[in-house]
């Protein structure tokens, strides 16, 4: 995959990440023939992983109803689709907790629009172009009742708030002209209770869509629902006849979107899909477009669960991530936990997995990490492990927001640009992760620690090695940290990409002190070229 250097961030200096001269090159033994057997067999990995567009990129998660305001003209002309009980709202109103509905099913906030559609979000693309994204993930946007959409009417209809097909295949082509893919949220083991498949199978026992749904009067509802939940009624996944319309079938639902332009799905619950008919649904996208990702919303520990999909959303690593910053674990503990999960996962499938630090389901990144160290530790973490960070909208503006549906705001347009120091932050990281790819791409290994959280991710070559060190503590922290990287000379320096200090090798240790609170993303700055060079036959 071509990694872009994202316009926002061409301008800015990245310290210690200059590029090579010729004859620094040359002294670094850019020939194989410096390589070592061990670096020629994992130049090879790095570049099958760097050609696989799956591994590792940045996934720019988007809520198209809050995303971005349509027009005022395209905004009158749908007006009549927000009737009472819908309620379109102002951009500048906040999302509150309403009242459930019986008459209709879902809450009342859930039948609240701010009215941002598919062609609103294609003319702000440059946004997430610029910030850095390789990817665009959409809530769902098939016809649905509710403004989240995960009651689906219908599959292979866009939702008329959001636009057409047509609209779809226009930002599908969009979002490929700028070098990203697209990514679409599957809404597959349940429907919602206004869909017409459901409500004929409910009215007539003769109905072929009968077979598609649970419906028995041992349930509370009388049908068998998504926890419980009335208006989101369970298909039966069991049955071959769901099966061919979901994803078996040549003109299957999961077949058409892709044909039309997605180049992968992020299934919703996917654990409820179970890990054989999950292999069959993400087989069939692979048979359909080739190199398609598959994601699945998984909460569990990820390790069974790939390759039944190529990658999950890896809220197991979010939780270590979050109580190492709360100190519910310590640093060195994490650091045990994520060696495991690596060695358990594969590295390879780790690549593929989602880093999520704040979606759709969860309070936003200010809100779950109030104070700014934890933010800065906690994205830090998200760029430099394995995985793809998951960018929640919003998070460029500092947006807050607790339960639903409080995380799910209106984008701040105002405050998503540079100066502020969410943005400039968000900003910063990404350029490190598009400049560094081992951080995209590269091998990971736990560095030894007693309190500090501490890896390194390398690829074939010694001067694009990266340490992570962490200190999540209120105190300093002193330590003695192998870097076990036997091509690091000894009085090099390594420097901090986030500012720009140094740090002194000494035999391949690192003897520390790590200020309270604080994360050091820590690279080898190579000699000047006129000077000598001990890394001169290393590779």
């Amino acid at each position: 995959m071509i990694r872009r250097i994202p316009p926002l961030l061409a301008a800015l200096t990245l310290t210690g990440c200059t590029s090579m001269t010729t004859t620094q090159q040359h002294r670094l033994g850019e020939s194989m023939n410096w390589a070592s057997p061990r670096d020629r067999e994992l130049a090879q990995i790095i570049e099958q992983r760097e050609a696989d567009w799956r591994c590792g990129p940045v996934v720019y998660h988007v809520f198209v109803d809050r995303f971005a305001p349509p027009s005022a003209e395209r905004l009158e002309a749908k007006r009549g689709l927000f009737q009472p009980p819908r309620k379109l709202m102002a951009w500048s109103d906040t999302p509150a907790r309403g009242r459930r509905l019986p008459d209709v099913g879902p809450w009342s906030h859930e039948l609240e629009f701010w009215g941002g559609d598919l062609i609103s979000l294609r003319e702000n693309l440059d946004h997430i172009e610029n910030i850095g994204a390789d990817v665009v993930y959409l809530n769902p946007i098939h016809a649905a009742y509710t403004n989240h959409k995960y009651d689906a009417q219908d599959f292979a209809a866009v939702s008329p708030e959001y636009g057409t097909r047509e609209d779809f295949i226009a930002l599908a082509e969009a979002i490929h002209d700028r070098s990203m893919r697209l990514m679409l949220d599957g809404v597959f083991n349940h429907m919602g209770k206004t869909s017409p498949a459901f409500q004929e199978a409910l009215a007539d026992e003769t109905s072929p869509y009968r077979a598609w749904f649970d419906i028995d009067e041992r349930y509370r509802h009388g049908y068998r629902a998504w926890f419980d939940a009335a208006n989101l009624p369970e298909l039966s996944l069991e049955r071959p006849e769901v099966r061919a319309y979901i994803y078996a079938d040549d003109d299957a639902v999961v077949r058409q979107w892709l044909r039309d332009g997605a180049d992968g799905w992020r299934l919703d619950v996917a654990y409820d899909y179970g890990p054989r008919l999950l292999a069959e649904l993400t087989e069939a996208a692979h048979e359909t477009k080739r190199g398609s990702w598959v994601v699945g919303e998984i909460w569990n520990y990820p390790e069974e669960w790939i390759p039944a999909c190529d990658g999950v959303m890896n809220f197991h690593l979010r939780r270590i991530i979050t109580w190492t910053i709360q100190g519910k674990c310590g640093g060195a503990h994490a650091g045990d936990m994520i060696e495991r999960m690596v060695d358990d996962v594969g590295i390879d499938n780790l690549l593929r997995c989602w880093i999520v630090l704040d979606n759709h389901d969860t309070p936003r990144l200010a809100t779950e990490y109030p104070n700014e160290w934890e933010r800065r530790i906690a994205q830090a973490l998200q760029f430099t492990l394995p995985g793809s960070p998951l960018v929640y909208y919003g998070v460029e503006a500092g947006m807050t927001g607790g339960g639903d549906p409080e995380m799910r705001g209106p984008m701040q347009w105002d405050d998503a640009t540079p100066g502020n120091p969410e943005f400039d932050r968000l900003a910063l990281l990404m350029q490190i992760r598009s400049e560094n790819r081992a951080l995209r791409v590269g091998e990971y290994r736990a560095l030894d620690a007693e309190h500090l959280l501490a890896f390194q991710r390398r690829t074939d070559k010694v001067e694009e090695t990266i340490f992570v060190v962490v200190n999540p503590t209120a105190k300093p922290v002193h330590e003695i940290i192998s870097l076990r990287a036997s091509k690091l000379m000894n009085f090099s320096p390594l420097r901090d990409l986030l500012t720009g200090e140094d740090v002194e090798i000494r035999s391949g240790l690192l003897d520390v002190t790590v200020p309270p609170q604080t994360v050091w993303i820590l690279r080898p700055t190579m000699p000047d070229e006129d000077r000598y060079s001990p890394y001169k036959r290393v590779h």
